[in-house]
């Protein structure tokens, strides 16, 4: 064998594979077995609230059915552990007697659904604002820094407590929705407005910073208009902020969306959500702590699978993560 060919062999066998930057952050999220394996976890728990109908239709459950078969005669459950059996894998509520796997796989899908176009909504209006400012920058950039600090600095919560009720008559006044819809319309339109100013500071930042970077002054100098730099430029290099940001923030508007129906802002009985559960079973934690302990320990799990996967996705898009 000549020299050439042996050259020739040696460079097939140590020829660098060549991978795009998605390759190499799927390659990086593949190896975290924790982000792995919660995202099998927040994935299984997605697709069971979104098919709360098939499932309990084949387990035969129902969330407005009362089986008052299953309580005694202080409407308490028959049995240990919240009335568990085959029949009721979870057990039932107390008092009306419906089953709590049905009330948390429908809840799950209120809370999921708010938790979802809250943040979509909030990424897109961040980002949006976040390139304006950020790429434009002069009068407009100042006066909506000023607005977004003002948002960041007030008290949304208060906010949210004292106008949930006027504003939900005003919907259902508007005839855009009705009932639980129009309190789920203020909610998200309440998480949209106070959502959006970090995110879009952060994207501001981002976008003030790439607009002196040499590709951006390059295509200025080639005569790209404003349009072609942001769509073609600056947005491939923030998706990954936003995808960042989208995992990061779909648990916390999932808690909060728990928190105010529990607080009894959100969505009121008889639909069923996170909150409401906790808020009913605070009741009767005495008597049956299962019911207590059980929807606990579900929103938990969602919870904190949905922050692990947050850091999984964080850390595979990590440019400077030594591990490629």
């Amino acid at each position: 064998m000549s020299d050439l060919e042996l050259i020739e062999d040696a460079a097939e066998t140590f020829a660098i594979v060549q991978r795009t930057p998605r390759q190499i952050a799927w390659g990086r999220f593949k190896r975290n077995k924790v982000g792995v394996i919660s995202a099998c976890v927040a994935g299984f728990f997605f697709l069971a609230a979104y098919l709360a109908p098939v499932i309990t239709r084949i387990l035969g459950l129902s969330n407005t059915v009362t089986y008052s078969s299953t309580l005694n005669n202080f409407a308490m459950p028959i049995g240990s552990s919240g009335g568990m059996s085959l029949t009721h894998p979870l057990g039932v509520e107390p008092g009306a007697g419906r089953d709590l796997l049905s009330l948390l796989l429908y809840g799950s899908r209120i809370s999921f659904s708010v938790a979802v176009i809250t943040s979509v909504a909030s990424i897109g209006l961040g980002m949006l604002i976040g390139i304006t400012t950020g790429y434009f920058r002069g009068r407009v950039d100042a006066i909506v820094g000023r607005f977004s600090d003002f948002l960041l600095s007030f008290p949304s919560t208060f906010m949210i407590i004292a106008l949930a009720l006027p504003l939900t008559q005003r919907v259902e006044a508007l005839k855009i929705a009705k009932g639980n819809g129009a309190r789920i319309v203020v909610l998200v339109v309440f998480f949209v407005f106070f959502g959006w100013p970090g995110f879009a500071r952060l994207i501001r930042s981002q976008a003030f910073s790439m607009r002196e970077r040499d590709f951006v002054m390059a295509a200025q100098a080639l005569g790209a208009s404003s349009w072609r730099i942001i769509t073609r430029e600056l947005l491939p290099n923030l998706w990954p902020t936003a995808i960042v940001f989208l995992s990061i923030s779909l648990p916390g508007y999932l808690a909060a969306e728990a928190v105010f129906s529990f607080l009894g802002v959100g969505v009121q009985a008889p639909a069923s959500t996170f909150g409401l559960v906790l808020s009913d079973a605070v009741t009767y934690w005495r008597d049956d702590p299962a019911y207590l302990i059980i929807p606990s320990v579900y929103l938990i799990i969602i919870v904190l699978s949905l922050n692990l996967l947050g850091d999984a996705i964080r850390d595979a898009l990590d440019p400077k993560a030594v591990k490629a």
